[in-house]
């Protein structure tokens, strides 16, 4: 299976765990020119951009960290460019939440940062 096949399961998974938890789903991927955010989401009030991360071993250190200051750049313009051209407003109660998921030993295991950066 190819990583963006991958990625999109990991993504459905995401998007289960957040419904559990009371979010409502509002866009999956959404993409525009300066990148791609997996879920956006709300939360009672809070608009909630959610990166998905996987990683099947250690061999490239757990899956939260590949959020790195270039990744987290990108998806603040990305959300910047949603907000403007979707809400036609940036004065909207967001975050950024973070949700990974790493297999060791044979079992998953997910991690959510809310609020992670």
């Amino acid at each position: 299976m190819n990583k963006r096949k991958v990625g999109e399961q990991w993504e459905i998974h995401a998007t289960e765990y957040l419904k559990n938890k009371g979010y409502d789903i509002i866009e999956h991927n959404y993409r525009c020119r300066m990148g791609e955010i997996d879920i956006i989401a709300k939360e009672q009030e809070q608009l909630v951009f959610v990166e998905v991360k996987y990683r099947s071993g250690r061999t490239l250190g757990y899956s939260l960290e590949a959020i790195t200051p270039a990744k987290q750049n990108t998806l603040c313009k990305v959300a910047a460019y949603y907000l403007t051209t979707v809400y036609k407003s940036q004065n909207i109660a967001c975050r950024f939440d973070v949700i990974g998921f790493d297999t060791i030993n044979g079992k998953v295991e997910i991690s959510h940062i809310v609020n992670a950066f």
